[in-house]
């Protein structure tokens, strides 16, 4: 099976805190003179309590139209790219040139040559690796990417391959947008990247290995969650109804999916969730019925750094490992949801 030799994550170079955070939305995004009472609110409901941001807090007000920040986006996603696969390469005792597939995601920003493209030379990797830049699946992208490398590893078995995510989500804010999805979305995304190294089954490797995935599409819901491309950038779609469709459908598919295994939810010893935002965490701590601590780590991914879109699920796998890592030979889930709307399961075996 494909194992995980090792996850990485980063985070962007300037942190603040919420207050000082919605300080600078305020200033930005609301008309002179208009009460920031709901702004306050929204900021404090998403229990986020400091994030970290491509540029300094005052560098927002300023940016100019879309492909200014779009060009910020660049320059900031290459070195913390490299940043991230050069520490996730480290950690697994592998070089650059060990290096077979790179998979890029991000839903932040775009670029071509792509990101990957950019680090080719930079790392070190082989002019013989193949690339893979992937735009458009959000938050789930996370674990999609990881299902997607274990696809890639199931016909490659003596391959490397790694998923690296980066998502500059503060450079998406809409200036002198005062809508209540785009006050959310300011006060509850952050900014990181992530990158994680597996290696095919005739590889000698430690790590939790890929059982298997499952993809599962939602239908009718493709305006729940999203972007609206403007001439500003990304305009953010998010639907006050995302936590329904979660209690509605989620359940099914984790009780499905394991039972195609012999299990149940009771086996699951580590449960590695996208933090996407307290209503979503709570729906999916009630549409699983989950023991109390279950989402621990989310829960204090989402308040130390906010929701790193694709990278934050690769930053709860990072710290289960770390911190956390289950009995050998037990199981663990580890699911995001994004647009579509979507979902991706990842059995794991510790």
């Amino acid at each position: 099976m494909t194992r995980i030799a090792a996850v990485h994550g980063v985070l962007a170079p300037h942190e603040y805190s919420q207050r000082e955070i919605t300080g600078m939305v305020a200033r930005t995004c609301l008309p002179d003179g208009t009460d920031r009472r709901l702004l306050d609110r929204l900021h404090t409901g998403v229990r986020v309590a400091r994030r970290s941001m491509a540029l300094p807090l005052e560098r927002y007000a300023e940016l100019g139209d879309f492909g200014e920040t779009n060009d910020a986006f660049i320059e900031s996603a290459v070195p913390l790219g490299a940043e991230a696969v050069t520490g996730a390469l480290e950690a697994a005792g592998l070089s650059p040139r060990d290096v077979d597939l790179l998979m890029f995601t991000s839903v932040t920003g775009i670029a071509a040559p792509s990101v990957d493209a950019r680090l080719v030379s930079r790392l070190g990797l082989r002019t013989d690796v193949k690339r893979l830049p992937v735009f458009g699946l959000g938050c789930v992208a996370g674990a999609a990417g990881l299902a997607r490398l274990h696809d890639y590893l199931l016909g490659r078995p003596d391959d490397v391959a790694v998923l690296l995510s980066v998502e500059l989500c503060s450079l998406t804010l809409q200036r002198d947008d005062p809508s209540v999805a785009n006050l959310i979305a300011s006060g509850l995304f952050g900014d990181g990247a992530a990158a994680v190294v597996a290696c095919g089954a005739r590889r000698e490797t430690r790590g939790p290995a890929v059982v298997d995935t499952r993809s599962r599409m939602y239908p009718d819901t493709e305006g729940a969650m999203g972007w609206d491309i403007t001439g500003s950038g990304f305009r953010i779609v998010l639907d006050a109804g995302v936590p329904d469709i979660v209690r509605k459908n989620l359940a099914a598919d984790v009780d499905g999916f394991l039972a195609d295994h012999g299990l149940a939810r009771e086996d699951i010893t580590a449960w590695v969730c996208h933090p996407g935002g307290p209503k979503v965490l709570r729906a999916v701590e009630e549409s699983l019925d989950l023991p109390a601590g279950a989402l621990d780590l989310t829960w204090r991914s989402l308040e130390s750094v906010g929701n790193l879109s694709s990278s934050s699920v690769l930053h709860v796998l990072r710290d289960t490992l770390a911190e956390r890592p289950p009995p050998a030979g037990t199981a663990g889930l580890m699911l995001a949801m994004g647009p579509g709307f979507c979902a991706e399961l990842v059995l794991l075996r510790w």
